[in-house]
């Protein structure tokens, strides 16, 4: 408690306001990722996020930023990689069984800067879902002497991990076990981005010069190191609290998914992760902390940005172009008409260019985008009686889909009753 005097307490406006330095607007989704990067100071509550994003977006950009803040000890950065690769090159020899490959995560930051190979991903289903602190899983390993020959991987710790990633599409066993996230693609974003680019690219030395200088940046790195050094072990939550908790997953009106009994720990870990970050004014016994109100308020302002799209297991890019094309495109298609008549595709490709001023890939939207709404319950896609290779979208109810933005809670979402017509049959 001694070290109290050189910090302060820290809200997440300014902890935003900081980040901004070299992360231009995507303000909710940089202090998950900071406090996801944050969690890996924790005994068992770390965050694992997945960022799902068309190329040139910035979705490695916001992790990569974010890490520099840490101790470079603690941060792994990779591209693709293989289950083998992985092993090898993270694990040590154990001192304790000949022939096993030890792998401690403990306390460190994976950021995958590319959708890892997939067995990969299926071997670290259990530390993402934090089953056990040590698993013992079996690779076959390629030797010249031997050719194939299985190998014994012992897996301890929970790490944080984000990943980032061109592919819309994730398994289901992935997606509950992560925060979904896209980075923002507005104009003003891609022209502050632009902006700084300009000014990092121009004088690289005086750009570094400045971060250093800057004493927001400074303090916050200085603290990031005195929070690992608290070694904190236990982060409780206030009994007063729980009632507050259920409110917002068991309200009335709520609908309950199987997801949700993975988002009520991914919320409360986002909690300790803001109790983590403000330890110093915290209960603190030890190496034990409690939760205070304000870091329920500081979670629950950055859940109610992403639940919707959370809850509905979408990428908020996804659950964006949703809302901001295709029911415009839709409302404006049955503007003053008494029977409603659905979208063609090509009708949501014009949307998307008139909003965003560049083309959507076409191949995508019919494999990847439409099929991930409908399974959200979001669209239906119906055949023209006319033309069978001819589809029209429905949304399936969308006087329910909120105007301010991509949180709002839990969507309800009835089944669609309306009759498909084409367009010649008006």
């Amino acid at each position: 408690m001694s070290d109290i005097p050189a910090f302060k307490p820290l809200k997440s406006e300014e902890l935003a306001h900081i980040l901004d330095l070299t992360i231009k607007h995507d303000k909710t989704n940089k202090l998950i990722t900071f406090l996801c990067a944050l969690s890996a100071y924790t005994e068992d509550d770390q965050l694992n996020i997945s960022y799902n994003a068309p190329s040139s977006t910035g979705k490695s950009y916001i992790p990569t930023e974010i890490v520099k803040l840490f101790p470079k000890e603690d941060v792994m950065q990779m591209g693709y990689c293989s289950p083998t690769a992985f092993f090898h090159d993270v694990g040590e020899p154990d001192k304790e069984k000949r022939g096993r490959v030890v792998v401690d995560l403990s306390r460190r930051i994976l950021v995958f800067l590319d959708q890892p190979h997939n067995d990969l991903l299926t071997r670290l289903r259990p530390l993402l879902s934090h089953d056990s602190k040590t698993i013992n899983i079996k690779i076959t390993d390629k030797s010249q002497k031997q050719g194939l020959r299985t190998k014994d991987i012992l897996l301890k710790g929970y790490p944080s991990i984000v990943f980032a990633t061109a592919r819309l599409c994730l398994d289901e066993q992935e997606a509950t076990r992560m925060f979904l996230l896209s980075p923002e693609v507005s104009q003003d974003k891609i022209r502050h981005s632009i902006t700084e680019a300009i000014k990092r690219e121009t004088d690289r030395v005086g750009y570094e010069s400045m971060l250093a200088s800057h004493a927001g940046r400074a303090h916050l790195i200085k603290r990031i190191a005195a929070i690992k050094a608290a070694g904190i072990k236990t982060i409780k939550i206030d009994p007063k609290l729980e009632s507050e908790i259920k409110r917002v997953f068991l309200g009335k009106g709520k609908g309950l998914k199987p997801r949700s009994q993975r988002d009520i720990k991914r919320f409360i870990s986002l909690m300790k992760a803001f109790a983590l970050l403000n330890l110093w004014w915290r209960d603190h016994k030890e190496q034990t902390i409690t939760v205070h109100p304000d870091d329920f308020a500081e979670a629950y302002v950055l859940w109610s940005e992403i639940s919707a799209a959370q809850e509905l297991n979408l990428p908020p890019y996804i659950y964006t172009l949703y809302r901001d094309v295709i029911l415009p495109a839709w409302n404006t298609k049955n503007e003053g008409r008494k029977v409603q008549i659905g979208l063609l595709r090509s009708e949501v490709l014009s949307q998307h260019y008139a909003l965003y001023g560049r083309m959507l890939d076409a191949t995508q939207l019919r494999q990847q985008i439409l099929p991930m709404l409908e399974t959200a319950g979001l669209i239906t896609e119906e055949p023209d009686p006319r033309n069978r290779r001819r589809k029209y979208i429905y949304p399936t109810n969308p006087a329910q889909i909120s105007d301010s933005g991509a949180g709002g809670g839990v969507l309800d979402i009835p089944p669609r009753s309306i009759r498909n017509l084409d367009d010649s049959a008006l």
